[in-house]
């Protein structure tokens, strides 16, 4: 049996309004969590990609960490 929570989340979902919105969230989330995991796994910082692993914030906390926190790699010499 279903909580009563997850049933009222399941009727929001059947708006297709609501589907589209959530699915887009999601995909924008996606992208920009997956960019800023892979940068800080480059960048050897441990502490940011825990804490962006775990945190979900609709891209907010990644859109910082990789304008403001991330190192920028240097061109390599030829």
């Amino acid at each position: 049996m279903l909580n009563p929570e997850t049933l009222k989340f399941i009727e929001l979902l059947s708006n297709p309004y609501y589907a589209w919105l959530f699915l887009l969230l999601s995909v924008w989330s996606l992208v920009w969590k997956g960019m800023a995991l892979w940068r800080s796994s480059q960048n050897k910082q441990k502490k940011w990609f825990i804490a962006i692993l775990i945190v979900n914030t609709f891209g907010i906390l990644e859109i910082i960490y990789l304008f403001y926190f991330a190192k920028l790699k240097e061109p390599k010499a030829v």
